[in-house]
């Protein structure tokens, strides 16, 4: 799907990292939360309370999810999941990285 219909947006951006990370807030008619966003060239460490999945709209990225000792490569149209009360690193090289966050 290429955007969202019938949602809320909160108006001020979440900006993370220095502006290295930069989203916006989307509530859904059915009370989900999304975060719709973009990480600029850099790596990151981000913690999470609930279960995620990072969609890849655009640009690329490598992840190793804690725990693992290896990085996986994703593109646009691929997603991952990083479990609840965990933490993921995120690597972006040359083009921004635009995503989705579901969460929950």
């Amino acid at each position: 799907m290429s955007q969202f219909d019938n949602v809320s947006v909160v108006k001020k951006a979440n900006v993370y990292f220095d502006g290295k990370c930069v989203s916006h807030t989307v509530a859904q008619a059915d009370g989900t939360k999304k975060s719709v966003g973009v990480i600029l060239p850099s790596t990151l460490t981000f913690t999470t309370g609930v279960p995620e999945i990072m969609e890849c709209v655009s640009g690329t990225c490598r992840v190793r999810l804690k725990g693992q000792s290896e990085w996986k490569a994703y593109g646009a149209g691929q997603s991952f999941n990083a479990p609840a009360n965990s933490s993921f690193e995120i690597e972006v090289a040359g083009e921004p990285y635009h995503y989705v966050c579901h969460f929950g």
